[in-house]
């Protein structure tokens, strides 16, 4: 992973939440709230918030007396979520390190992350930081994307924009959303940091929008790989995504657009 794969600013935030959000995470973000309320927590962490998709969905499933921490290394992303969120006086947002989390020992039933875990740079550390904030018999809940092919449109996308850059491709689609599917490195790593009773479930959806054309500025210009895009020629960004929704739009029509994607989702318990 790059370091510019953890860069969520400017306008990014803002179209992740308008794009990416109803493309690709809205039914995980359900399907995570589900199972996390279907444990009946009082005291929840979430780390790795971004634009808060997983916040609203959970907070309202929760009861009247829970607490929620919802914290994220960035604060663009957690400063959007604060302000989509309704008011809540269970909510606090606080910025904070998933590998150093700012919390005592045994304070939460739950810790919950979506598609975070891909951008830790050490996996492990994190699982022993949420781990150590659990309660005996608390559980972690989380989702990482399978590999890219499963994933129709991000696939497609990573296929595009390395016509348009054939000399350097931007991978970062592949390698860090994406990058993280080996389910059986997925069970070590948690083991390794002390969880047991580790489930796996692997889901597949369907990715929904109105046009090819948004597609292509959800995944060009709502996630850091815009960073790769400018990085490489900052005068192409809008060519790059017209070039992107050419390539969806000729595999899945000029109106509405619909493909596969697939995610894990893991339960570990503390």
């Amino acid at each position: 992973m790059l370091r510019t794969d953890k860069v969520f600013a400017g306008s990014v935030p803002e179209n992740y939440n308008r794009y990416m959000v109803p493309l690709i995470f809205a039914p995980y973000a359900a399907d995570l709230a589900r199972r996390a309320a279907s444990f009946t927590p009082r005291a929840v962490l979430e780390t790795a918030t971004g634009t808060g998709i997983v916040t609203r969905a959970l907070a309202p499933k929760l009861t009247p007396d829970a607490s929620y921490v919802a914290t994220d290394l960035n604060p663009p992303m957690l400063d959007y979520a604060a302000s989509q969120q309704p008011p809540d006086n269970r909510i606090k947002w606080q910025q904070a390190n998933a590998l150093e989390l700012p919390f005592a020992d045994a304070t939460f039933d739950l810790v919950c992350c979506q598609f975070g875990v891909m951008f830790f740079p050490d996996r492990v550390a994190a699982y022993r930081e949420a781990k150590r904030v659990l309660k005996s018999g608390g559980h972690f809940i989380f989702n990482v994307w399978d590999r890219i092919e499963e994933n129709v449109f991000a696939h497609e996308v990573t296929n595009a924009l390395a016509e348009v850059f054939p000399n350097d491709p931007p991978r970062f689609l592949a390698r860090t959303p994406h990058g993280y599917h080996d389910t059986a490195l997925i069970r070590h790593e948690l083991e390794t940091a002390g969880f047991s009773h580790v489930t796996i479930e692997t889901k597949a959806e369907q990715s929904r929008a109105p046009s090819a054309r948004l597609v292509a500025i959800a995944y060009c210009q709502g996630t850091p790989l815009r960073n790769e895009i400018e990085a490489r020629d900052a005068g192409k960004l809008e060519a790059a995504t017209d070039h992107a929704a050419s390539a969806i739009a000729t595999r899945h029509g000029s109106g509405a657009v619909a493909a596969k994607i697939q995610a894990h989702v893991i339960v570990a318990m503390g």
